[in-house]
């Protein structure tokens, strides 16, 4: 192997590892921006969902008891991994009543993870295979 090869086999590799770390260390942490040990529980109404990478994202309006409205986010996993689990991109609707169980953020407290979300029939969306919220 003459020097250019070796040369050009080197720079390969290094742009190959530097490009994977780079997408690895480019993904947060769900322990650095969730609570993993402070589930939480909130009712509301849908007011847009957005399936879409690199995260679902879903805004709902919950009326508090003082009749006071607030505007809440939930990030739940990438469409490729809802697909799976039986999700779609009209899985959740604007006007759809809602309450969404999951973990609250750090640094934002109309924030959270989606674990699920139960409609009023009943019906759950989950983020996890064979999730019943009775059991874990």
């Amino acid at each position: 192997m003459n020097r250019t090869t070796s040369i050009l086999f080197f720079l390969t590799g290094f742009g190959l590892f530097s490009s994977w770390t780079m997408a690895v260390n480019a993904h947060h942490s769900f322990p650095v921006h969730f609570v993993p040990e402070g589930e939480i529980t909130v009712s509301g109404v849908v007011t847009s969902f957005r399936f879409a990478n690199p995260h679902g994202v879903l805004e709902f309006t919950v009326t508090n008891s003082s009749g006071e409205e607030a505007t809440w986010r939930a990030e739940t996993n990438s469409p490729s991994i809802l697909r799976r689990r039986g999700w779609n991109k009209n899985s959740l609707e604007s006007g759809d009543a809602v309450t969404v169980t999951g973990w609250p953020a750090r640094n934002d407290e109309q924030y959270m993870r989606i674990r699920s979300v139960t409609f009023s029939d009943g019906s759950v969306l989950a983020t996890q295979p064979g999730i019943n919220l009775d059991q874990d």
